[in-house]
């Protein structure tokens, strides 16, 4: 905690320490308050929150992939050899309800305005879809995966790095087991590696008989406590997952996720030929989130040199609506330790507006000892997965000290 001037300004320590799974770096965020910086609970639970666009900028694109059209928008384009953001939404979303109060997010847009962002829609879920004819078979999980590279082809992209939440998580990190090279760094919030089971199967079938689908999808996104006392943010999702996401899509894209298989992930070492993920991984979930035990098992299952795990507290099961600062500065952590660094003046120090950010790509030796693969035209540059600073790269910086 420090005093700046006579402002109290309130700062959250990053405490980075070793778990006792194999050395996974933890991230964790003590609570804080208020949620949003200039705003309040009504206006999280307000419907037009999630919807709303701070610019014009973003061009809608529907692009032919191997497995049906992807609705894609789209914000800037290619600069260099820097990596897009590529998104992707959960079950029950579209890439508005799921990031727009992230992307949002004043501090996050002095991050992204320095890069492409994409944001893609899975088959049939953004606003205004038409309804698939009957009969239509929703793509599989490994299918949605293998879509990605006609977009990533379609714009020009070298590589990305992809922020994806809950069924959208596992899509990104199939994305990356198959085509590797192109995926330079991943966010996975919530995922859950592991197919359903048969009493996993049958509970959701029976849930399916006795709940409407806006309210088996909510109890995904959702603890139990936040659909008992967070009433007004739940009410907000489920009326806009009624009114907005095309119910027999939503059907399908449901049935599709729960009918997937497990990740087929394994840390290296543990197991002979051991395929798991290659590039930095960021994995994210709230405290008492639905999906914690899953995102937990992914972390034993991933490279703990280039993986850093964050639990969020007071986040629930959407951190990136409910806690989109501290997400912000985990983000910016994140690309600092893949070579990229933000030098942002910060309004609520400084009291002004704050200034264009320098994302500039860190020079560094290729011998680095913390590396993702390389890229498909070997010349991409090699990140280093957990330093956290430009100075003493290679080396990890067990403690931050950063306001949200």
């Amino acid at each position: 905690m420090k005093v700046l001037g006579h402002r109290l300004q309130l700062l959250t320590g990053l405490l980075l320490h070793d778990v006792t799974m194999a050395g996974l770096q933890e991230l964790r965020f003590p609570e804080e308050k208020p949620l949003l910086r200039g705003q309040d609970v009504t206006e999280l639970e307000n419907p037009d929150t999630f919807l709303s666009v701070v610019d014009t900028d973003w061009k809608e694109h529907d692009i032919e992939t191997p497995y049906g059209l992807l609705h894609v928008v789209i914000r800037g384009s290619p600069k260099g050899n820097r990596p897009a953001i590529l998104t992707y939404h959960d079950v029950g979303l579209n890439h508005k309800l799921c990031f727009n109060t992230f992307f949002n997010f004043e501090d996050m847009q002095e991050i992204t305005k320095h890069f492409v962002v994409c944001h893609v829609d899975a088959p049939g879920q953004q606003m205004g879809a038409s309804q698939f004819p009957q009969g239509y078979q929703f793509p599989s999980m490994e299918q949605l995966a293998a879509m990605l590279p006609s977009v990533v082809q379609h714009f020009g992209f070298k590589y990305v790095i992809g922020i994806g939440v809950g069924a959208g998580a596992y899509v990104l990190a199939k994305f990356a087991l198959i085509f590797p090279d192109l995926v330079e760094g991943l966010v996975l919030m919530n995922i859950d590696p592991n197919g359903k089971g048969w009493i996993d199967w049958a509970a959701t079938k029976l849930s399916g008989l006795t709940s409407t689908l806006p309210d088996t999808v909510l109890s995904h996104l959702f603890s139990q406590e936040e659909l008992v006392n967070n009433t007004g943010l739940v009410q907000s999702y489920r009326q806009q997952i009624s009114n907005v996401v095309n119910q027999a899509n939503l059907q399908l894209f449901w049935n599709m996720y729960n009918s997937r298989r497990d990740l087929d992930i394994n840390r290296p070492g543990t197991v002979p030929n051991a395929k798991t993920l290659r590039c930095p991984v960021m994995l994210v979930v709230g405290d008492n989130a639905p999906a914690e035990d899953g995102v937990v098992e992914c972390n034993s299952k991933l490279d703990p040199t280039t993986t850093t795990f964050l639990k969020m507290a007071d986040s629930g099961g959407l951190p990136q609506v409910t806690q989109p600062g501290k997400l912000t500065e985990a983000f910016k952590y994140f690309l600092q330790g893949m070579g990229y660094i933000a030098h942002l003046k910060d309004r609520r120090l400084s009291g002004g507006a704050v200034p264009s950010a320098s994302m500039t790509r860190l020079a560094r030796s290729r011998t680095a000892s913390l590396t993702s693969a390389s890229s498909v035209d070997g010349s991409r540059p090699q990140p280093c997965a957990h330093s956290e600073s430009s100075e003493g790269m290679g080396q990890v910086n067990h403690t931050m000290e950063v306001s949200c």
